[in-house]
């Protein structure tokens, strides 16, 4: 089950990498795009991409209404003196998938920022694991406050992590 769980997510990066990026992607306006809208054009090509993703080894794989999966390659380079995966790279990709799980559910013209993040580490990853995905999901969407969660699993259902997220949503300012 590991092995045809992890060709079918190295699927998922390949179908990615193989999506051209658009020139149009400067002319999407995250204060006219929903949350949702926006995301998804991250993954056709014609949105923005974060970064963050591409010095850590991770991405955005699956976008839907109040949820959002990121995967990610654990390697030697996002090692702790201990020989294992630093929390802060577990933090950052449970981090981006709760926030962008919250992201999903926003309406045109809002924004959000993040209050609180919790994670508990349940065990310890290396580069042996091939794959992880964190997967975060929207518990609650108020006017102003929405919360998810998300969990760190490997290729064979291992939880390695999970995290818990409030931000505070707020209306993007009309441009001067």
């Amino acid at each position: 089950m590991q092995a045809n769980r992890i060709d079918e997510w190295l699927a998922a990066e390949n179908r990615l990498d193989e999506i051209p990026a658009r020139p149009d992607a400067a002319a999407i306006d995250p204060a006219r795009t929903s949350g949702l809208a926006l995301l998804r054009s991250a993954l056709d090509g014609a949105g923005l991409n974060a970064s963050i993703g591409r010095t850590l080894d991770f991405r955005l794989v699956e976008v839907e209404h109040g949820r959002a999966v990121f995967q990610g390659a654990p390697s030697q380079a996002h090692y702790n003196p201990l020989g294992t995966v630093h929390g802060g790279w577990f933090a950052a990709l449970l981090d981006s998938a709760v926030g962008c799980a919250v992201h999903s559910a926003l309406d045109a013209g809002q924004s959000y920022t993040t209050l609180e993040l919790k994670v508990n580490y349940v065990r310890a990853l290396t580069d042996r694991v091939p794959r992880v995905r964190a997967i975060g999901e929207v518990i609650h969407r108020g006017r102003r406050v929405a919360t998810a969660e998300a969990r760190l699993v490997g290729p064979d259902d291992k939880l390695y992590a999970h995290a818990t997220t409030t931000c505070l949503v707020f209306d993007i300012p009309e441009a001067a």
